[in-house]
């Protein structure tokens, strides 16, 4: 199994003492172009490793600011397959990690077969499927072992030690650690409570743990980066741009946000 740029990826901030920040975008808001300039923009502010939310309509593990980030982008004829042809387009201009975010159904309508090779082809470099835990991802397993596709599982405050194993296990890239019991954009729940679980973690696993759900300020980018090998911010990027659509500097303002978050996690 490879992980190619996932893996030079942390290997490199390993190395330089840093931790990576992990931005999501919902793709195709408020469309598919803009998600290209604020992949670009927000690599040049110091983010490592993007996430691209694929929309759909029935997003059981998001909060109300990405649900209706998915409805703005399905609005505007988002598809699975244009997402696909935005990354084939960007690996023409960056090299960084990108992973996709997205519920099975999409997966299921393509075949798992047809679009594992097409993300890979693609330059998609994993992928996140909230509602596939390991012990069922089979169908998804054997084709993305095959073409060298990442798969990233998700790992509740509440796994148990056989759970946390499990998945430690079959996650490639790093591990998704839900920092809370709720959707995204909920705030950071006991800071102790994350600390510990992550200990717990990492005495079994080796692959690099990345926090996400509720890390909305540098603050809570700097406490968790102490923590975490990586920290994901969503909604609070994903809030921004909904605020800024109409203003042309919407994307800057949402690479300022980023830089402010790298600032914070390289300064604790």
């Amino acid at each position: 199994m490879t992980t190619g740029r996932l893996n030079s990826t942390f290997d490199g901030l390993r190395q330089n003492g840093q931790k990576a920040l992990i931005a999501y975008l919902m793709a195709g808001d408020p469309g598919l172009a803009e998600t290209e300039q604020l992949v670009l923009a927000l690599e040049q502010a110091g983010v490592d490793i993007i996430e691209l939310g694929v929309p759909f309509s029935d997003p059981i593990a998001d909060g109300p600011v990405i649900q209706q980030a998915a409805e703005r982008a399905l609005k505007n004829g988002t598809s699975l397959r244009k997402i696909l042809a935005s990354v084939t387009s960007l690996r023409q201009r960056t090299n960084i990690p990108i992973i996709l975010m997205l519920y099975y159904n999409s997966i299921h309508v393509m075949g798992c077969e047809e679009f594992c090779r097409a993300a890979k082809d693609a330059g998609v470099d994993g992928v996140i499927v909230p509602d596939m835990p390991p012990d069922e991802a089979g169908p998804l397993k054997r084709p993305a072992d095959a073409v060298g596709l990442s798969l990233i599982f998700l790992l509740a405050p509440t796994s148990t030690t056989d759970r946390r194993k499990l998945v430690a296990k079959e996650s490639h890239g790093f591990v998704y650690y839900v920092s809370l019991t709720g959707t995204t954009g909920a705030k950071l729940s006991n800071m102790d409570d994350i600390q510990q679980n992550l200990k717990k973690l990492k005495k079994v696993s080796a692959t690099p743990v990345a926090v996400g759900f509720g890390v909305a300020t540098p603050e809570d980018a700097a406490r968790v980066s102490k923590m975490a090998d990586g920290v994901i911010v969503g909604s609070a990027i994903v809030k921004r741009i909904a605020a800024h659509q109409q203003d042309p500097t919407m994307v800057e303002q949402v690479a300022t946000f980023a830089r402010s978050l790298k600032a914070a996690m390289t300064a604790s």
